[in-house]
């Protein structure tokens, strides 16, 4: 997936996954993530990684 502007994404780069608490870079997505079977209700876009990480996501394993 490319960053894409419109929502939930908001041409933001980092994707948390509050269901699972893991964070997504979408300019490096991998098939495994699973980006389009995240429900809106559970994602939360940031602009910087830190930021993700300083609300207690952890990185994905497969994008990161």
């Amino acid at each position: 997936m490319t960053i894409k502007p419109e929502y939930p994404y908001n041409g933001k780069r980092y994707l948390g996954n509050t269901n699972e608490m893991k964070v997504h870079d979408l300019e490096n997505e991998n098939v495994n993530c699973q980006i389009d079977e995240i429900k809106y209700e559970h994602i939360k876009m940031y602009d910087y990684h830190f930021q993700a990480k300083d609300n207690g996501f952890v990185d994905c394993d497969y994008c990161f």
